[in-house]
């Protein structure tokens, strides 16, 4: 029983587990301001490419 409570405790003292949330948490940011990025260059270039189109025809 003793050993179980110290390696709760022991549990409850390492850090690994908050780092390694908190490191999920800046890729999802990441991920999400990539994607947002991505969309928006993608929005403009079409809007480019579509006054381009226009101005050929």
């Amino acid at each position: 029983m003793k050993s179980f409570i110290n390696s709760v405790q022991s549990f409850l003292k390492s850090e690994d587990g908050p780092t390694a949330v908190e490191y999920a948490v800046m890729l999802a940011l990441i991920v999400v301001v990539c994607l947002t990025a991505i969309q928006a260059i993608g929005t403009n270039a079409n809007t480019k490419f579509g006054e381009v189109r226009d101005a050929l025809t």
